[in-house]
């Protein structure tokens, strides 16, 4: 990747968010804590209601079509958080118009408009950021380094699940949520974070086999699924997802079983270390009482420590932790267990050279 523009350091950097709904708060908060390297210049929305609910919030200048911010704004980066279905196209116009991107997940529906997304970023000299949040949360940072550490020998077995529940009216709140064109199912959509651990944490993963299921919501997509995951490295693996928890979520959690250690990361998001074992001691091992933390929401706090290396990475003081690439990852996991799904067989990667 050759980026060509320069990076900033006389001023604060300018940020547009288009798409102002469930996500956006965000977003917002997330701008809020770094005011003193950012400038919300930009926010968009189609529904003229909420777009003035966000103007009068923020004070920033309100547009009702990406086109128009584009012409008559000057942001920096541009940021979206859109129905998924529409990300690429709109990445693409934005690369073109000289902008970073920088794109809620998942970055995109295709494997083939994520693919684009990046080339289109390349061409355009600009950067591609994906949203991985929840890579920041304080019990995964422990947790990768631990795994970086190589403290559990080979790892033997991983388990994933997510035990959320999403009712009917969420998914009538908007048309495009669970649709195939725009939104995705339980994996793409609510689970998609964790679907991200299983390469970055444990590798990469030589095969999957998928099972989905839409058993009581009334849409097109998935609300209920299983993945089975062989890594390159031997390990064997499961993911559990689904959308129909009684009464409320649950649980989003990791298990890592290894030769030389063992580790449950739970709670409803991740945001408890439930069980921390290894052969041998460590100075890390004197964090994980503070690494948990609690929470309502299954966003985590995430956002703000995700928005630092973005503007590091803008100023040319770091280098990004999740581009355009490193989001090509995670979609590639999530096509192949859709195409598992659908033609019942396993699907090995990656899925094209």
């Amino acid at each position: 990747m050759f980026v060509t523009k320069p990076v900033i350091t006389d001023r604060n950097i300018r940020v547009a968010v288009v798409g102002c709904g469930r996500i956006s708060k965000n977003h917002f908060d997330a701008l809020e804590k770094h005011s003193d390297r950012t400038e919300l210049v930009a926010v968009c929305d189609i529904d003229p209601i909420v777009l003035e609910s966000v103007v009068n919030r923020t004070g920033a200048r309100g547009f009702n079509s990406l086109t128009k911010l584009l012409e008559e704004s000057d942001a920096d980066v541009v940021v979206l958080a859109t129905p998924s279905g529409i990300h690429a196209a709109q990445a693409i116009q934005i690369a073109e118009a000289g902008r970073h991107v920088m794109t809620e997940k998942p970055m995109a529906t295709r494997w083939a408009d994520g693919k684009r997304m990046v080339q289109a970023c390349d061409q355009a000299g600009v950067r591609l950021f994906v949203v991985k949040q929840n890579r920041r949360n304080a019990t995964l940072q422990l947790l990768k380094n631990a795994v970086d550490k190589e403290r559990f020998g080979r790892i033997y077995m991983v388990n994933v699940n997510v035990f959320w529940t999403r009712p009917q009216a969420y998914y009538d709140s908007a048309k495009w949520r669970g649709t195939w064109e725009f939104d995705g199912g339980a994996f793409m959509n609510q689970a998609s974070h964790y679907v991200d651990l299983l390469d970055w944490l444990i590798g990469p993963i030589e095969s999957i086999q998928a099972y989905t299921a839409t058993l009581a919501r009334n849409i097109e997509v998935e609300d209920s699924g299983v993945i089975s995951v062989k890594w390159r490295s031997g390990a064997l693996g499961s993911m559990n997802v689904t959308m129909l928890t009684y009464p409320k979520n649950l649980e989003g959690s990791i298990t890592i079983l290894g030769e030389k250690g063992t580790v449950r990361v739970g709670g409803l998001a991740v945001n408890e270390i439930q069980h921390w074992e290894f052969a041998e001691p460590h100075e890390d091992d004197q964090q994980v009482q503070q690494a948990s933390y609690a929470t309502t929401s299954v966003y985590g706090f995430g956002h703000p420590l995700y928005y630092d290396n973005v503007i590091n990475v803008l100023r040319g003081e770091a280098e990004s932790e999740t581009d355009g690439r490193e989001g090509l990852k995670s979609l590639e996991v999530l096509i192949a267990a859709y195409l598992s799904a659908r033609d019942g067989k396993r699907v090995a990667l990656p899925l094209d050279y």
